[in-house]
């Protein structure tokens, strides 16, 4: 006597014999398989295809910029030249060419805490003249600042928590990362990878 194969119901009430749902399983697996080298391709591709954009909005002068600073495998130096004048010292209007890895490290924090807002710029550029006149009249100003060399920011993004921010700035590795949540910002540089 031969057995009748098991049937099994389905979300939609239609019933199929155990070996066609083992038949269907298979060939899924098989096309999921075949799509798979696809997917990794998307997920790998070539620098020169990803384009890098940045949302800078500096507290003190109302200037912002929206633009795409990377594209096809170089930065972009039209973008790049009204960065730095946005980040430039505000007190002498100096600017200085940032530290392009300081831009990458934003756009790579702004990725990982899903930013929706811009960038808002408490601090980039200082001369060694504003540094000086700062560290007279506050604490933790170092005498040798990455700001002074265009490799600092110190910023916050509305509607991401500071803590969040500071998560994944450590996360990335990229330099030194200080906390001042009682000032509202976060510090990152493109210095030895350090955190305060």
């Amino acid at each position: 006597m031969v057995a009748e194969p098991r049937q099994h119901a389905l979300a939609t009430g239609s019933s199929i014999s155990r070996r066609r749902f083992l038949q269907l399983s298979a060939g899924a697996l098989i096309v999921g398989a075949s799509l798979a080298p696809e997917l990794a391709w998307a997920k790998r591709q070539k620098p020169e295809h990803i384009e890098k954009k940045l949302d800078l909005y500096n507290c003190h002068t109302g200037e912002r910029i929206k633009a795409v600073y990377w594209a096809k495998g170089h930065y972009v130096s039209e973008t790049i030249n009204e960065i730095n004048h946005i980040l430039r010292d505000r007190r002498t209007d100096e600017a200085i060419g940032m530290d392009p890895k300081l831009l990458d490290f934003l756009y790579d924090i702004a990725q990982k805490v899903e930013a929706r807002h811009p960038f808002y710029v408490v601090s980039a550029y200082r001369s060694p003249k504003t540094n000086a006149r700062l560290r007279k009249r506050r604490k933790g100003v170092a005498k040798n600042s990455q700001h002074i060399y265009g490799k600092a920011a110190d910023f916050y993004i509305p509607g991401r928590e500071l803590s969040s921010i500071r998560k994944a700035a450590l996360s990335l590795k990229r330099g030194g990362v200080g906390y001042y949540p009682n000032s509202n910002f976060i510090h990152v540089d493109t210095g030895a990878v350090r955190s305060w």
